[in-house]
């Protein structure tokens, strides 16, 4: 790889901007440091073109949120035959969107807590009283969590405890999303797992000193304390890296993942979610885990970037795809019509 030109994709068009330019300067550091050739790639809507005058042989993806996380850019990136770290174009999407996230995990028999969709269009049917909300809530109960469906790092998240609440946690969440996903609360303990080649490296118990895990207190440092491993039992251990592994398996992930959990207070894991391209930066998450399992920071970052492939390279054996020329009848021919049917021809 040392040989290799890397571009360090970075900032995008998310939400997550800022977050994603700390990530991915401090990716770009750690591999410059460590003898790799790594250029920043800036990416806005001109990506493409960035990514041609460069010239890089690999992406090591440093985004978060849409555009970068949810598959686009590694669309655009198997387009151009450059292999890139983390999922792949389909993983990437299915994980980015909560509500798909969550009838796969179902259907593979992992626990996840209950939830119900609710569409801008829903909403803005209503006037938006409170008597109105608590319909279209049913008798789903409080407290409840309100999110949008593609969107991270806790962007427009919010706890409710009663109805008075859910009016406005809706209307936040629909700044964000045009979908948003009413999640059941689950109280207990908040687990993250990080997965490397299909491989859980540990986890991290998350204890927030107010409130709970939001976007500041993701970023801000000493707003939350961290517990490697969890204050859990060794068995229940065992049982959350397996949960985590079943959620990474399910969408098809590969690569660097961080599985977000809550271990409730009877012991059961519930996975919320799995992140493809988790934080890199100094108070995120991945890194706390690695270290405790030995491994720095420039080695997870080399390790991220030895598994860069692309989804779509051809393998031994399998045929190569060749453009034919249409042959037969072409109804969108201007020639005049001679009167027979199409099956004489």
């Amino acid at each position: 790889m040392q040989s290799r030109k890397i571009g360090v994709l970075l900032g995008g068009l998310s939400s997550e901007r800022d977050v994603s330019l700390r990530t991915g300067e401090a990716v770009l550091a750690a591999l410059r440091e460590r003898g790799h050739h790594a250029v920043p790639i800036y990416v806005d809507r001109d990506v493409d073109v960035a990514v041609r005058q460069e010239q890089i042989e690999v992406a090591f993806i440093a985004l978060h949120g849409r555009w970068g996380e949810d598959g686009c850019v590694q669309g655009l990136l198997e387009m151009l035959g450059v292999p890139y770290t983390g999922s792949d174009v389909m993983a990437s999407a299915l994980a980015m969107n909560k509500v798909k996230s969550k009838e796969l995990f179902r259907l593979h028999n992992t626990p996840t807590p209950a939830y119900y969709t609710l569409t801008g269009a829903a909403v803005d049917g209503t006037p938006g009283t409170a008597a109105e909300l608590a319909a279209l809530h049913g008798d789903f109960g409080f407290p409840c969590v309100v999110k949008p469906t593609r969107e991270g790092s806790s962007v427009g998240v919010t706890i409710c405890r009663d109805l008075a609440a859910f009016g406005p946690a809706v209307e936040r969440a629909l700044r964000f999303d045009d979908e948003i996903l009413v999640e059941r609360f689950i109280p207990g303990k908040e687990v993250s797992v990080a997965i490397l080649g299909d491989r859980a490296l540990g986890a991290i118990e998350i204890a927030p000193r107010g409130g709970f895990y939001d976007y500041a207190h993701k970023y801000t440092q000493g707003a939350t304390d961290y517990y490697v491993p969890p204050r859990v039992s060794p068995q229940r251990y065992r049982g959350i890296l397996t949960q985590a592994v079943r959620a990474h398996m399910a969408l098809g992930c590969r690569g660097a993942t961080r599985v977000d959990m809550i271990v409730s207070e009877a012991g059961n894991e519930f996975v919320l979610e799995v992140n493809t391209l988790p934080g890199l930066t100094p108070t995120s998450l991945v890194p706390k885990i690695a270290d405790a399992a030995g491994i720095s920071f420039g080695e997870l970052c080399e390790m991220m970037l030895a598994g860069a492939s692309l989804a779509t390279r051809r393998g031994r054996g399998e045929r190569r795809v060749v453009q034919r020329a249409f042959v037969g009848d072409d109804r969108r021919s201007s020639a005049p019509h001679d009167g027979r049917s199409s099956s004489m021809r």
